[in-house]
C-alpha cells in the first residue's frame, strides 16, 4: 500500500489531479473562516476562546451536529460559507425522492440529456433553499441566538453592531453566493480532481472538527482534572474501538450480494456475442447515509415548531421536549434508530426498481439461472434486496445508537464533539469517500500497469468515472492556484503575528 501511495506521483495526471483537489481544499477552508461583511469578527473570536476552556463534556445537540457535518464550522465562524453544502443536499435528496415518484421526471431522468435537466433542477432548487436559509441565518446573527453560538451574548458585545436592512441583503445575498461558489467547486473538484466533489467537501468539513476532538480527548482522559489511570486505559479501549467501528462500517459499505447473469448467445455478422456469465451486485446497506439524514432531520423539526409558536417554547413540558430531541436524549436515539430502520425499507423502495432491471435483462437476452424472466425475475430481485436491506437497517440503526452507547461507557454526553466520529452520518460519509477516492486512484495506478492498494485483487466498486470526466488541470492553473495560496498563507501568519 505505501509503494501505492508513492506511484500515485509518477503518474503526471493523477499528481495534478491530487495537487488541485488539495489547492480547492485550502480555497474552502479559507472561505469558512472569512467573516460575513458587517459582523464583529473580534466577538466571534473571543466566544471560541471561551468555548475552547469549557469542560469537553460539552454537548452539542442532535440538529446541531448535523449542520456542523455539512457546514465544516461556518455557521459558528459566521463565514461566506456559512451554509456550506447542505442547501445542495436537501434539493438533490427532494429530486431523488420526485424522481421516484413522479412519472414525468422518471422518464427525463431515462431521456437522453435529461439527466442534465434534472442537475440543472435541483442547482434552481438549491438557490431557492439558500435564500430561506440564508435569510435565517442572517436573522439569528442579528439577535445574537444562532442555534450554534450558545453563550455567545455573555461577550457582552453585539454581533452585527448596525443590523440594518441593507445588511440584512447584503448578508443574505453573501451567504447565497458562498454556496453558489461551493457548487462550482464541488464541480471543478469532480471534473479536473480527484472523487465527488460534494462528497470532497463533506468530509473536509467533517475531518474539520477532528483536531477538536482529539484535544478535547486528550483533556478529558489524560490531563484533565481529576483524571485515573483509569481514564488512560479507558482512552487506550476507544482508540481500538474507533478502530473495530471503522473496520466493521468499511466492511458492511463494500458487502455486496452478487446475482449470476446469464447472456444468451447470438450472432451478429461473423462476430458472436452473449453467452458469458455476469454479476448483478446488490449492496447491503444500498440506501447509504440517506435514512440517518432522514432521520435526523425530521426529529429536528419538533424542537423548531415549538420555538417558533410564541408562548409553548417556554412551557416545561415544551423544554423538555425539546430537550429529549435535541440535545441527544433517550427518546432521539431511540425514534431515530427506529426511523432509520423505516427510511432504509423506504429509500430502497424508491431507488431500486426491480420491475425495471428485470425488463432490461430481457431485453438484451440476459437471465438469472434457476429464475424464469420477467415477472419472476423482479420478485426474485425483491426478495433478495429485502432480506439485504434487513441487515443494512440493522447496521446502520446499530451505527447511529453507537456513540451514546460509548458516552456511558466512557462517561460522556451524547453530543460531545470526541464522539461524532464514533459512529452516525460523519463516519458513513468519511468511510465511503475514503473508498471512492481509494478506487479511483487504483483506477489510474492500473491503467498505468502499477500495483494497486491491494497487491491480490481490487477494490470493489465501479472503475469507469474517471474515463468519462475530463482531463486533469492545467499546470499554469495548478500553479497559480497555489501561489495564491501561498500569499494568503504568508500574510495570515503575519497578521497573526501583528496581532500579537
Amino acid at each position: 500500500m505505501i509503494s501505492a501511495f508513492t506511484n500515485t506521483w509518477k503518474i503526471p495526471e493523477l499528481r495534478d489531479r491530487i495537487l488541485f483537489t488539495l489547492a480547492l481544499i485550502v480555497i474552502i477552508r479559507l472561505g469558512v473562516h472569512i467573516t460575513l461583511p458587517g459582523v464583529d469578527a473580534t466577538v466571534i473570536k473571543e466566544w471560541l476562546d471561551t468555548v475552547q476552556k469549557q469542560d469537553p463534556k460539552s454537548s452539542g445537540g442532535g440538529i446541531g451536529a448535523l449542520l456542523q457535518v455539512f457546514s465544516g464550522g461556518g455557521l459558528q465562524q459566521a463565514g461566506i460559507f456559512a451554509l456550506g453544502i447542505m442547501p445542495y443536499i436537501s434539493a438533490s435528496i427532494m429530486v431523488q425522492l420526485m424522481t421516484a415518484v413522479v412519472p414525468k421526471l422518471s422518464r427525463l431522468a431515462r431521456e437522453d440529456g435529461g439527466r442534465q435537466k434534472i442537475t440543472q433542477y435541483t442547482r434552481y432548487i438549491t438557490i431557492g433553499i439558500a435564500l430561506v436559509q440564508g435569510f435565517f441565518v442572517a436573522k439569528s446573527l442579528a439577535a445574537g441566538n444562532s442555534p450554534l453560538m450558545k453563550g455567545i451574548e455573555l461577550v457582552g458585545r453585539p454581533l452585527v453592531p448596525d443590523p440594518s436592512a441593507i445588511w440584512m441583503v447584503l448578508t443574505v445575498v453573501t451567504i447565497v453566493a458562498g454556496t453558489v461558489l461551493l457548487l462550482w467547486i464541488a464541480d471543478q473538484i469532480t471534473e479536473k480532481g480527484i472523487g465527488n466533489g460534494t462528497s470532497i467537501i463533506i468530509t473536509v468539513n467533517i475531518i474539520s472538527g477532528l483536531p477538536g476532538a482529539l484535544i478535547g480527548a486528550w483533556r478529558y482522559f489524560v490531563t484533565g482534572e481529576g483524571v485515573s489511570p483509569f481514564n488512560s486505559i479507558m482512552m487506550v479501549v476507544m482508540i481500538a474501538l474507533l478502530l473495530v467501528v471503522i473496520a466493521g462500517t468499511i466492511a458492511i459499505t463494500q458487502a455486496q450480494r452478487r446475482i449470476a447473469v446469464q447472456y444468451a448467445k447470438r450472432v451478429v455478422g461473423r462476430k458472436q456475442f452473449g453467452g458469458q456469465t455476469q454479476y448483478l451486485p446488490l449492496k447491503v446497506n444500498y440506501a447509504g447515509v440517506m435514512p440517518v439524514i432522514f432521520a435526523t432531520a425530521i426529529l429536528s423539526l419538533p424542537p423548531i415548531m415549538l420555538q417558533m409558536i410564541p408562548g409553548v417554547g417556554s412551557q416545561p413540558w415544551a423544554v423538555k421536549l425539546s430537550g429529549q430531541l435535541s440535545q441527544g436524549g433517550a427518546w432521539f436515539y431511540v425514534l431515530g434508530g427506529v426511523g432509520i430502520f423505516l427510511f432504509s425499507y423506504f429509500w430502497v423502495a424508491m431507488m431500486f426498481q426491480p420491475s425495471q432491471i428485470a425488463e432490461d435483462l430481457k431485453r438484451n437476452g440476459g437471465y438469472i439461472p434457476g429464475v424464469r424472466p420477467g415477472k419472476p425475475t423482479a420478485d426474485f430481485l425483491d426478495f433478495t434486496m429485502t432480506r439485504l436491506t434487513f441487515a443494512g437497517a440493522i447496521f446502520l440503526a446499530i451505527l447511529f445508537v453507537l456513540p451514546v452507547l460509548t458516552g456511558h461507557l466512557v462517561g460522556l454526553p451524547p453530543g460531545s464533539l470526541i464522539l461524532h466520529f464514533f459512529g452516525g452520518t460523519s463516519l458513513l460519509i468519511m468511510v465511503g469517500v475514503v473508498l471512492d477516492v481509494m478506487r479511483q486512484v487504483e483506477t489510474q495506478l492500473l491503467q498505468k500497469h502499477y500495483d494497486g492498494f491491494l497487491r491480490k485483487g481490487k477494490l470493489k466498486g465501479r472503475y469507469d468515472r474517471l474515463s468519462q470526466t475530463s482531463g486533469a488541470a492545467p499546470k499554469t492553473a495548478i500553479i497559480y492556484l497555489w501561489t495564491v495560496i501561498a500569499i494568503l498563507i504568508v500574510v495570515g501568519i503575519t497578521a497573526a503575528i501583528y496581532n500579537r
